[in-house]
């Protein structure tokens, strides 16, 4: 089974929406039962908080439901929990590094590596206020990430 942690600032935003966009990808591929995908905050900010209306909203208009989710922060333990870490931004990754004492195994990456934009940022919609290039920048990460975990024949 493959486990995957995709992480933001706040959990509320980005890093749910990249979570349930690849349950989603996953799903229709077949592969659910290959598959354990969550996500978690660097922050403390939001912890419990449902994800944010808007982004809500933009998983709705594509039929993805993120009912039942709670921000919750990323621990040390997760690093030997999870597969990869896939952060959202620089900030993400530093944080990421920090809380979870390094990258030995080189299990953390930015999701838009996986889109063939490396070191390209997911831009916070809880700034920017466009949740529709939010919304394509996670579709292209994730789509990128299942092809690199599962490539086609």
């Amino acid at each position: 089974m493959r486990k995957l942690l995709f992480v933001c600032h706040g959990n509320i935003c980005r890093s749910p929406m990249a979570e349930y966009v690849m349950k989603d990808l996953v799903k229709k591929a077949g592969l659910e039962q290959q598959f354990d995908i969550a996500s978690a905050a660097t922050s403390y900010e939001e912890i419990g908080n449902p994800v944010y209306p808007p982004a809500r909203r933009k998983l709705a208009e594509h039929g993805i439901d993120c009912k039942g989710h709670a921000a919750r922060r990323l621990c040390r333990e997760d690093y030997g929990r999870y597969d990869l870490l896939i952060g959202m931004d620089h900030a993400n990754i530093r944080n990421m590094n920090r809380i979870c004492g390094g990258d030995e195994a080189h299990k953390i990456h930015l999701l838009l590596d996986y889109a063939q934009r490396p070191g390209q940022e997911v831009a916070d919609p809880w700034y920017t206020g466009d949740f529709e290039a939010t919304w394509q920048d996670v579709t292209a990460g994730c789509r990128g990430l299942l092809d690199a975990l599962c490539p086609k024949p």
